[in-house]
């Protein structure tokens, strides 16, 4: 319990695969409460180990997220320092926590958060992709439906779109988008993110699509480029090779050119790459 009995929830980011990720600040953060309520008590148990702790663990998941969130924050207003962790990441973004949150704010109780690993912006730093503007959109649906409404109302969206995806439906949701979103569109797939065998594959959503037929193990991560912009097909390939000199003769590396004038001219890097090479 906080001195002077107050109390505080105490959101706790975790690694998302290499457990020497988690900062010296979250160790403290889990340390000093007075109960941690995790997503997976076994899971989280193991990273408690590592650290060399030992606190009191209460699930807290998607289940029972509604009646346990009110359990933990009467702790909290009772003077309890409560640590809110998820399996892996940051607690809310895709996964529970955010209802707690939300909660005590509503109650005008104390909330504190360590920030730490996220993949989706693991993920998007790794992909190439544009950073400056972009959308978690977490979980696509499972039925095919319901998952080509939503896909189709982000059709149009020009910011870098950032999915997890469950391994086993990799192959479809990925068909699904370049479906919904033009199969050039340029795209990036992450998989077991700091871990021994991270991987990034990039290419279009077509090519990426093919690529995961043949199946996938580990957490999947996929970073979609955002819509091109109104008139970007319209531009000519003489128009793109004499953007891609210009960055050149300054000095950029050609494969950085090209990537950059497709980038900015919202084509496909293939497109750019061949018009360069058809002219010499």
């Amino acid at each position: 319990m906080n001195e002077g009995g107050v109390g505080q929830l105490v959101v706790v980011a975790t690694p998302i695969g290499n457990l020497d990720d988690l900062s010296p600040r979250a160790v403290a953060a889990l340390a000093s409460a007075d109960v941690v309520a995790a997503e997976d008590t076994r899971r989280t148990g193991r990273l408690l180990a590592h650290a060399g702790l030992d606190r009191p663990l209460l699930s807290y998941h998607e289940h029972n997220e509604a009646r346990r969130a009110v359990h933990l924050l009467d702790r909290v207003a009772a003077g309890e320092t409560v640590a809110l962790v998820t399996d892996a990441g940051t607690p809310g973004v895709s996964d529970p926590g955010q209802r707690a949150v939300r909660e005590a704010v509503d109650r005008g109780l104390r909330v504190e958060a360590v920030p730490g690993p996220v993949a989706a912006v693991h993920a998007l730093v790794l992909s190439g992709l544009a950073t400056d503007r972009f959308a978690v959109e977490g979980f696509l649906p499972r039925k095919a439906g319901e998952r080509g409404r939503r896909l189709a109302e982000l059709a149009d969206d020009r910011r870098t779109l950032v999915f997890y995806v469950a391994p086993h439906r990799a192959a479809a949701d990925l068909a699904a988008m370049a479906e919904a979103f033009g199969s050039e569109r340029s795209a990036a797939l992450a998989r077991e993110l700091t871990k021994l065998h991270e991987e990034v594959w990039r290419g279009s959503l077509s090519e990426l699509a093919e690529r995961a037929e043949a199946g996938l193990k580990g957490e999947v991560t996929v970073v979609v480029a955002g819509a091109p912009e109104p008139g970007g097909e319209d531009v000519s390939d003489d128009d793109l090779v004499a953007r891609v000199r210009e960055l050149v003769a300054t000095g950029t590396t050609k494969k950085d050119a090209i990537a950059e004038v497709a980038r900015a001219a919202s084509v496909p890097k293939r497109r750019v790459y061949q018009a360069v090479l058809d002219r010499g």
